[in-house]
């Protein structure tokens, strides 16, 4: 079963600020029961945790390939967001009460056939694909949530190869893009008693 529901999405977002307390040695007391032996729990897919504090980015880690099960990618991808995204420090105990988690599940990879950078651009859907880029080793992706800062596709696709470490102009033959999509949940989108448990 492919988690779709809202239901099951609290059950996410669960999991996810489960893992970050206990991370934390925070206690911490869910208000939805979480049968961890569920099937669809125990399915291999991939996710990504945005945590924001105060309504900024405080840390976005996730997986693009679906290599462990549904309820280990959510619980090490949050962790990994709160503690190991090298571009925040360490997510603190005194932020928890003030921090919103986000979990986003993705669709498989597909590989996205162009003959050029502008056939590439005309063929990027907005706030539809998220997008993988990848030239040697060089590599980033933007969820579909980014297209809410970035609407245009050139500007999108000049800040995936900035984001990869390349120059914004840069193109070259064999630039790899994959697209995928995904269902999301935010706590911001639930009552307080599923947002802080």
């Amino acid at each position: 079963m492919t988690p779709k529901t809202n239901e099951q999405g609290k059950i996410l977002l669960q999991i996810a600020r489960a893992a970050i307390s206990h991370a934390l040695h925070v206690p911490f007391s869910a208000a939805v029961a979480v049968d961890k032996d569920a099937v669809w729990l125990s399915q291999p897919r991939a996710t990504f945790v945005t945590l924001t504090f105060r309504g900024q980015l405080r840390g976005c880690v996730g997986s693009l390939l679906a290599c462990e099960s549904l309820i280990e990618d959510v619980s090490s991808n949050a962790i990994s967001a709160a503690l190991r995204d090298v571009r925040f420090p360490p997510l603190s105990e005194d932020e928890l009460d003030d921090l919103c988690v986000e979990v986003s599940l993705l669709s498989e990879l597909q590989t996205l056939n162009f003959a050029n950078e502008q056939d590439a651009i005309r063929k990027l859907r907005p706030s539809i694909d998220g997008i993988l880029f990848e030239y040697g080793c060089y590599r980033s992706t933007f969820l579909p949530q980014v297209w809410e800062n970035l609407p245009q596709p050139q500007l999108f696709l000049r800040e995936l190869k900035a984001k990869a470490g390349l120059s914004e102009d840069f193109w070259a033959e064999n630039v790899k893009l994959s697209r995928y999509t995904v269902n999301k949940w935010c706590e911001a989108d639930f009552s307080e008693e599923y947002a802080n448990g």
